[in-house]
């Protein structure tokens, strides 16, 4: 049985998969996704190449079989990619300009299986709506620190949560890992769900 891996530090990635009774092997890719190859491309286009990249750079680095898991997401707004705000005044900037506003939550999704030499690659696409945020409370939340490192600069199941009173779609894939597509590829790959529960 092959070993899960996921190409992530992201911690509510490896949260959503334990959640669901995973046990994921973690291990960053370390993909710089600030370069122009990736950056010129499409909001919905970038997510899968970076999710790609990660899984296969990751790939290239074990010798034992392995399903890994490369996901990369961004918040897109009017065509615009959102990715992590990184500072505190673009972080602000950008809560401001999605205020009351909705956009598109888009998670690329690699999912490579080393034994059978098989991978499927998608996008899971989820609307977020905003409230009208106040400066104050634009500013106490980016003062926390937690929209700095997160795509589109909030976050679901933290502080950003009551900020959001409607996703239309998948709530998994705003968190990071679209769930219902991780099972629908295991399905694909041949492996039932509690098979994968039991992969070690």
């Amino acid at each position: 049985m092959p070993t899960i891996v996921l190409a992530s530090q992201s911690t509510s990635r490896r949260r959503l998969l334990e959640s669901a009774g995973l046990e994921p092997k973690i291990i960053v890719s370390f993909v710089d996704e600030e370069t122009d190859f990736f950056n010129q491309m499409s909001p919905e286009d970038m997510v899968i190449a970076l999710a790609i990249t990660k899984a296969h750079t990751v790939r290239d680095t074990i010798d034992f079989p392995a399903i890994i898991i490369g996901c990369d997401s961004t918040f897109d707004v009017d065509g615009v990619s959102f990715g992590k705000p990184e500072t505190p005044d673009v972080a602000i900037a950008r809560a401001k300009k999605i205020s009351g506003r909705s956009g598109l939550l888009h998670t690329g999704h690699c999912i490579i299986d080393t034994s059978q030499g098989r991978e499927i690659a998608d996008r899971v696409t989820t609307k977020v709506t905003f409230s009208e945020m106040s400066d104050l409370e634009i500013n106490d939340y980016v003062a926390s620190g937690e929209p700095l490192k997160v795509a589109g600069g909030f976050t679901l199941d933290g502080f950003g949560s009551p900020f959001i009173p409607i996703i239309e779609g998948d709530y998994t894939n705003v968190v990071g890992i679209s769930m219902p597509f991780l099972r629908e590829a295991m399905k694909t790959l041949g492996y039932t769900w509690p098979q994968v529960k039991e992969m070690r």
